[in-house]
């Protein structure tokens, strides 16, 4: 995978996310490996955010009304 093409699901982006961050823990990388990974990261970390909304935007709860009608509207983080 080149370090312009990002994963195209979440998972696949917080599975490599996660490979990096365990490997900067780690330590043992030189410099400039520690910098592209840290470059990486970044873009893989905003890339799961913007999923992590998106995916936000589009769920919905099901309610019932007071009158026993069953219907969905928006869900609202308390």
């Amino acid at each position: 995978m080149s370090k312009e093409t990002l994963p195209n699901s979440f998972e696949e982006s917080l599975k490599e996310l996660e490979q990096i961050v365990r490997r900067m823990e780690s330590g043992g990388q030189d410099l400039d490996r520690s910098i592209a990974d840290y470059e990486r990261g970044m873009a893989l970390k905003a890339l799961c955010e913007k999923r992590l909304n998106e995916a936000k935007l589009k769920v919905e709860k099901i309610v019932k009304s007071a009158d026993g009608k069953v219907k969905t509207e928006p869900f609202n983080e308390v």
